[in-house]
């Protein structure tokens, strides 16, 4: 816990950081290290309260295609299911005198024909419910497909921003003085430009016996910068004026606080502004650490190599 005799006076609060002041309601950290927000919320119906859409698009692509794969095998089965029940007679094509479980697989592979619209031709319905069945899983199975279309292009044009934070944030020399530095940097072919950063730090203090979370604006270095091609380290220099400039490394031992970093940036690809954005808490601050250069010449000298391997390197060095 922070007492408030050890933040610097100096420092303005923050009032618009979009997070609330109680500290005895925060649980966590307010930012999980992907960038999204460490909330769960309650008190409605999950149907409700959850966008399907979005889970769909944002979800890994393993998890992606498992349900892709497992609905279109569950969906089959359920009409294969159906077939059978009706009476396996009513599909022209299977031969009666074959086991239950080779009929039923031969119904589960009609099924996948009907849902796709392929339609061999080797089996056929034959009678009114059976009929009805198939055209109605005939239906279901190009709505199915519109959907999942949907989803693969809305997965692919998605415009996402391809950045990646360090896993640290360092405490590094800078200048005559100590500066907060936080490095990030486009992985993919992308073309950024009009990349935009702003940082924040967020703690509880103790004010007046009352626990509160107080949030300060981290001035920056730079925090625009005209093109994003290669590694950008996000540096907010310790002067008289910044929230950690009475700060110790025992200091961010003991303290709970956290460092907000937010990013946009306009992708030409995608013709759109995208963000990013991440968090450090204090036991992620390593205190007396420089970041090593992550480019270098190539060696014919017609290239600038950037190394993306060595995102998350540094080395400890002394303050002067």
């Amino acid at each position: 816990m922070v007492l408030l005799k050890n933040l610097n006076n100096n420092a303005k609060t923050d009032e618009n950081s979009g997070f609330g002041t109680n500290a005895n309601s925060y649980g966590g950290r307010f930012v999980n290290k992907n960038g999204s927000a460490n909330i769960e919320k309650r008190g409605m119906n999950l149907l409700r309260r959850i966008s399907w859409y979005h889970t769909m698009i944002d979800m890994p692509n393993w998890k992606f295609m498992l349900i892709l794969f497992s609905f279109y095998i569950v969906i089959n089965f359920i009409f294969a299911v159906l077939y059978y029940a009706i009476g396996i007679e009513h599909l022209d094509g299977i031969e009666q005198s074959q086991s239950v479980l080779t009929q039923f697989g031969q119904a589960y592979f009609f099924s996948a024909q009907t849902f796709t619209t392929v339609g061999y031709g080797h089996i056929s319905p034959d009678g009114f419910l059976t009929s009805a069945l198939s055209a109605a899983e005939a239906l279901i199975g190009l709505l199915s497909f519109a959907i999942a279309t949907g989803l693969f292009f809305g997965r692919f044009s998605k415009p996402t921003a391809f950045l990646k934070f360090s896993h640290n944030a360092l405490i590094a020399p800078y200048k005559d003085k100590k500066a907060l530095m936080v490095r990030l940097v486009p992985f993919k072919n992308t073309n950024f430009t009009d990349a935009k950063a702003k940082v924040t730090l967020g703690m509880s203090v103790e004010e007046n016996g009352v626990t509160t979370n107080k949030f300060y604006t981290l001035d920056l270095e730079l925090d625009t910068i005209n093109a994003l091609s290669l590694s950008w380290t996000l540096v907010h220099p310790i002067t008289e004026k910044s929230p950690l400039y009475n700060f110790t490394e025992e200091d961010f031992k003991k303290t709970h606080g956290e460092i907000l970093v937010f990013v946009t940036t306009f992708d030409d690809m995608f013709s759109n502004t995208v963000a990013a954005r991440t968090s450090y808490t204090f036991s992620e601050v390593v205190f007396g650490a420089k970041f090593e250069t992550m480019y270098n010449r190539s060696k014919d000298g017609t290239k600038t190599i950037l190394h993306l391997d060595k995102l998350n390197q540094f080395h400890t060095t002394n303050f002067s």
